[in-house]
């Protein structure tokens, strides 16, 4: 969700941005496209990653690419530092949304999935509105650096919630078994799980 929502924001305000500082539309549509072909091209190999690396690895790179593009727009406004900024803002939305996708379906019962992904979209994609809206007012009032700052606690939170599950991943690996919190069942840890936070063999 945070990643999501740190994503429309940034993007919905770039074209804006690009305009105000006399960038044109050539420049604007070469950034743009460069965007979105990084959201969508990794999503061929995220899944390996995912198993290679592990789920919360992944999402924390994840956050450091979001990371790079508010420090690559804060550094300058030339178009390269537009394009690497959505580069790595692509990126970053891929591997933390496919990664908090795979967290999902940890996250419920199987009589339970329909309802905890309606809550999901609801709540991914309420952010999602709020955050479109919120990129023009910003930049609109104030000017693309608040944009940018204003990303930055977002940011910090879902790296902070990341950090806090691996470590309470780890402290629960480390014991002979993991317990099922759902279901109240042992079971052998695995170094294969995917589920785990550490890199796999």
């Amino acid at each position: 969700m945070m990643g999501y929502g740190v994503t429309i924001l940034m993007m919905t305000a770039t074209p804006l941005a690009m305009a105000a500082y006399s960038h044109g539309l050539d420049h604007t549509a070469f950034v743009i496209q460069w965007h979105t072909l990084a959201m969508f091209a990794p999503a061929f190999f995220t899944g390996s990653l995912i198993h290679r690396f592990g789920v919360l690895n992944v999402m924390l790179f994840g956050l450091v690419l979001l990371a790079g593009c508010v420090v690559a727009a804060l550094a300058g406004v030339d178009l390269g530092q537009f394009w690497f900024g959505l580069v790595a803002l692509g990126l970053g939305w891929n591997f933390t949304f496919i990664g908090a996708s795979t967290l999902l379906t940890e996250a419920y019962l199987p009589a339970e999935r329909a309802k905890v992904q309606a809550a999901n979209d609801l709540l991914v994609f309420g952010s999602v509105a709020t955050a479109s809206l919120l990129s023009g007012a910003l930049i609109d009032y104030f000017d693309w650096q608040v944009v940018n700052y204003f990303a930055i606690p977002f940011l910090l939170a879902a790296g902070a919630a990341i950090m806090w599950l691996s470590t309470f991943r780890r402290a629960v690996h480390s014991t002979a078994g993991t317990a099922n919190v759902m279901t109240g069942e042992i079971v052998p840890f695995c170094e294969n799980d995917n589920r785990g936070a550490g890199p796999r063999s």
